[in-house]
């Protein structure tokens, strides 16, 4: 394993969406959606499997805690988080559904699904994000260099220029935090 290439590669990717117009495009038109979302009474949730769930864990806090200073909280959830639901939704209906189940629930029309997987095909981001289509909600995207079968099912797709599936997690959070830091500077301006 050599270090000072793994953190080159990181820095490669990095440097590819900094130099790509449309991802940047779609990063900017993702925070904006959050913030007509936000400011209409709606919801952030976000959902993800592995790694990614940790991600969509890692940004919905952000969003409802916290992220650069004191301000009132944002409704912003993770779907995995409630583990009774998660297990007894997988038990008696299939884990393809855990995600689809919450959405149709718990999403409104205007609220916002951010449905990360470094492939693109996780077929149960995909099914939450059909069933998000159908509610009306606006889905971000947030996978690799193809988009996946999520690429078509995306209001907007922010897909990391890479096939590694750690720089795209690496990149994944350093946009989500871009994401947050948006939305927190816009609806609460210091």
């Amino acid at each position: 394993m050599d270090i000072r290439q793994a953190i080159k590669d990181s820095v490669s990717v990095k440097n590819k969406i900094i130099d790509d117009a449309v991802l940047i495009g779609s990063i900017e038109k993702a925070a904006n959606e959050m913030i007509l979302s936000l400011k209409s009474k709606g919801k952030v949730l976000f959902c993800g499997n592995g790694g990614s769930a940790a991600d969509a864990q890692h940004l919905a806090a952000e969003l409802s805690g916290r992220f650069n200073y004191d301000r009132d909280p944002l409704p912003s959830e993770a779907l995995h988080v409630n583990t009774s639901y998660l297990t007894a939704v997988a038990n008696d209906y299939g884990y393809d559904e855990v995600y689809a189940r919450l959405v149709k629930g718990c999403g409104n029309k205007g609220d916002i699904l951010v449905g990360l997987s470094t492939s693109g095909n996780s077929p149960n981001v995909i099914k939450a994000f059909e069933c998000a289509k159908k509610s009306g909600m606006v889905t971000i995207g947030m996978t690799g260099a193809t988009g996946g079968k999520m690429k078509d099912l995306s209001d907007v797709l922010i897909n990391v220029p890479s096939e590694n599936t750690a720089r795209i997690q690496e990149s994944h959070i350093t946009i989500g935090h871009i994401l947050c830091e948006i939305v927190e500077s816009n609806i609460f301006p210091k």
